[in-house]
């Protein structure tokens, strides 16, 4: 099994970054593991933390339609360079935690996708360059009101609520180019999304190499690869799991907003 490299939360609310054991202790690290940080001596026991979302960027940049079939699916044409989007990093959450769907909206969709982390400082780099400055891989589901992606010519608020990025529940560093990705909606057997990453229109080196050309990367930024075909709608008391072999997955139950 590969190293998981993590972001927790203990009983005491300190925040740590970590690895995770077999015996689902974490051995505390002092930094970032992207920014140099190491085991500090630290051991958390399994009862004493709760997972968080593995990275907190400065930027989480996103690819649309870089899958043939999703493009498809949705009446748009295949771009012919990476289409990017922001998410604010405040619609981040972990493993676990609630999507909450916006009453404003009337259709919310799940988005699994294969989400990168940047490992150093990168701007203008090659596509062979590039690969040294993708750190690890971990899971998203970027989380879309559909209808006002639909409805706005830009997608601030199709992409932007809190909540809507769900990440984690840990990070590793190598992934295969034949690793699946699938959603499962509650407990069906049967994903309603799977394809692999080698099926991207645009690959991981690629994106990473057309992003810095444009705005310079930070270590703990996010790039989100975008979603395969079978995108579909949430409603409240879903529970939405995305899988990738290799890493594992991530479920998170979805909610009503909560009164205030």
């Amino acid at each position: 099994m590969p190293q998981r490299y993590v972001r927790v939360k203990t009983n005491q609310g300190n925040i740590h970054y970590g690895s995770l054991n077999l015996n689902r202790s974490v051995a505390v690290f002092d930094a970032a593991p992207w920014d140099g940080g190491q085991p500090s001596g630290v051991v958390l026991k399994a009862d004493s933390y709760e997972f968080l979302a593995p990275c907190f960027p400065s930027k989480i940049i996103a690819v649309g339609r870089n899958y043939k079939a999703h493009a498809a699916e949705l009446g748009n044409k295949v771009p012919e360079e990476p289409l990017l989007f922001l998410k604010p990093p405040s619609s981040i959450i972990g493993e676990g935690q609630p999507i909450y769907y916006p009453q404003q909206s009337q259709q919310v969709d799940y988005e699994g996708e294969l989400a990168l982390v940047i490992g150093e400082v990168t701007k203008n780099c090659s596509e062979k360059e590039a690969r040294s400055k993708i750190w690890g891989y971990t899971i998203a589901n970027d989380v879309t009101a559909r209808d006002f992606q639909k409805k706005d010519n830009q997608w601030v608020r199709a992409k932007g609520f809190d909540t809507f990025c769900p990440l984690g529940p840990w990070v590793i560093r190598e992934l295969s180019a034949a690793a699946a990705i699938q959603t499962f909606v509650n407990n069906e057997t049967e994903p309603r999304q799977c394809a692999l990453v080698q099926d991207m229109i645009f690959s991981p080196q690629t994106i990473v190499s057309y992003i810095s050309q444009i705005l310079t990367l930070f270590p703990g930024d996010i790039i989100l690869t975008g979603t395969p075909e079978g995108v579909g709608p949430i409603k409240i008391g879903d529970r939405i799991r995305v899988e990738i072999e290799g890493i594992g997955g991530i479920e998170n139950p979805v909610m009503s907003v909560p009164m205030t």
